[in-house]
């Protein structure tokens, strides 16, 4: 029983899913007959042109329309561009662009004069001018042809360029129309508009003014302005123009200063040269001669500061004196202490015991009063004294403003000299750069043979250093975070 009931209910199953996929396929059939009329369609409408002449052959798209077309499910919304036959419409098109750009426009619409001509020949007179043309060009030479870059850069299409709306288009267009339309009304009928009634009223214009702004560059009468003058052009009041920011902030003068006088580039010595004066290359010779017994003199100072007197090495006599150092002192000291303490003791009770009495206190008042007045005294006869020493006190100010003056002047001298040498800019001091000098015997007699001397690089780094543009640096030290781990590998041990 309960077989018979499977049975039957698979049974129905299949004849559903039959009835389903029959209607399926009926749509899938109904969609593909759609698409291919609208191929069709599209087919007749390009073929049915009036007077349509292809340039370009057609072998491609027979041969594309003769082979099989191939069978997609356009049940679906996004197949039905994707698998659609539309390469006769965009043939069609693509010939009537390239006709367009190639004659102007279509060959059906151009009239029969402008396409073929009748060919009667030549006249004799014709052919006799040409042929002394063709002779003359020989005799002259070769006849001139464009360049192909310029004939590349040709415009060669012939259809013309689109119309540009925006060139025609005037901003509130509808709203000036408006107002010029409702002032014609107003003339009409006899009515002065306001601006109108009010134009004798106004004041007059300053046409010396308006011809100062307008003025050509070009005239030679015209007033000469400094655009980059210090001069504020501003007539308002500075404190408004301060609050409102107006004002420019005044740039500090220290900012103007150069950070160094030096030159970009300097010039070396005439002893540098690839085949310099005698005397001039000894010269600099010498000068590279002193740089080098300098840094020899500060090399050998370091080494005597760090090199060990022979006199201060210990011997038996000091390393004994050094053990037995501290031994008697200490006894002396415990036999000296409490002698301290008992003196100690004593001057303590003797300070206690002394006590002035008040006839002291009073003479020690009178004499403290009395001592004040002397000064005083004196300091008053030193001022009367004064008056007969004016003439030296004023040669004394002289010569002391004289030597205030002199330390200004060293000082600016000082000043002055340290604005040509390099400053402390960083932790590194500046080391100054090599002398780029060739002995006697390297010097060449020409360019071809100099051998060159130095780095570009490195003199353009080191002048940015000395005109203290930048910091005085050194490389970078690559410091390895993990330690190198050596494996010995197969092959290695096969070998050894």
């Amino acid at each position: 029983m309960l077989g018979r009931e499977y049975k039957s209910c698979r049974w129905r199953h299949h004849l559903h899913s039959g009835a389903s996929a029959l209607k399926k396929n009926k749509r899938v059939s109904f969609f593909q007959s759609f698409n291919m009329a609208a191929a069709r369609r599209l087919k007749r409408v390009a073929a049915s042109q009036p007077g349509f002449l292809h340039l370009k052959s057609t072998s491609d798209s027979i041969d594309s329309m003769s082979s099989r077309r191939k069978r997609v499910n356009k049940n679906k919304k996004k197949n039905w561009n994707k698998h659609s036959d539309i390469i006769d419409v965009e043939e069609f098109l693509e010939d009537v662009r390239h006709q367009e750009r190639t004659t102007g426009g279509l060959l059906s619409e151009k009239s029969d004069d402008s396409l073929f001509f009748v060919d009667v020949g030549q006249s004799k007179k014709a052919e006799q001018k040409e042929a002394e043309s063709i002779e003359g060009k020989k005799r002259k030479g070769k006849t001139s042809r464009p360049l192909r870059i310029d004939l590349i850069l040709q415009h060669d299409s012939l259809v013309p360029p689109p119309k540009d709306v925006l060139a025609y288009q005037q901003p509130n267009a509808k709203k000036l129309r408006r107002i010029a339309q409702k002032a014609e009304q107003l003339a009409a009928k006899g009515v002065v508009p306001r601006r109108q009634k009010q134009l004798p009223n106004r004041r007059p214009v300053d046409r010396k003014a308006k011809k100062a702004v307008t003025e050509a560059n070009n005239n030679p009468d015209r007033e000469y302005y400094d655009i980059w003058g210090q001069e504020s052009k501003d007539s308002a009041d500075p404190w408004y123009l301060q609050q409102t920011g107006k004002k420019l902030v005044t740039r500090p003068e220290k900012l103007n200063e150069k950070p160094s006088v030096l030159p970009a580039v300097e010039v070396i010595a005439p002893g540098g040269s690839y085949n310099p004066d005698f005397f001039s290359h000894q010269a600099l010779l010498q000068e590279a001669h002193d740089v080098e017994v300098k840094k020899q003199k500060e090399e050998d100072k370091i080494q005597r500061q760090l090199a060990i007197n022979k006199e201060d090495r210990a011997t038996e006599e000091t390393t004994l004196r050094e053990q037995v150092e501290g031994l008697v002192e200490e006894e002396n000291e415990e036999d000296t202490a409490p002698n301290e303490e008992e003196g100690g003791v004593a001057v303590g009770a003797i300070a206690l015991a002394e006590k002035k009495t008040e006839r002291q206190r009073k003479r020690q008042k009178a004499d403290k009063i009395k001592e004040q007045q002397r000064l005083s005294d004196r300091r008053q006869t030193e001022q009367r004294q004064q008056l007969f020493q004016l003439r030296s006190i004023k040669s004394s100010i002289k010569q002391q403003e004289k030597k205030t003056k002199d330390k200004q002047k060293l000082r600016k001298a000082k000043q002055e000299a340290q604005k040509g040498q390099p400053r402390r800019l960083g932790r590194l001091k500046f080391q100054a750069q090599d002398l780029e000098v060739q002995l006697s015997d390297e010097l060449a007699g020409s360019l071809r043979q100099l051998k060159p001397e130095g780095s570009v690089l490195k003199d353009r780094f080191k002048s940015l250093q000395k005109r203290n543009l930048i910091e005085p640096r050194e490389r970078a030290k690559f410091k390895r975070i993990h330690k190198l781990k050596y494996v010995e590998k197969r092959a290695f041990r096969e070998i050894t």
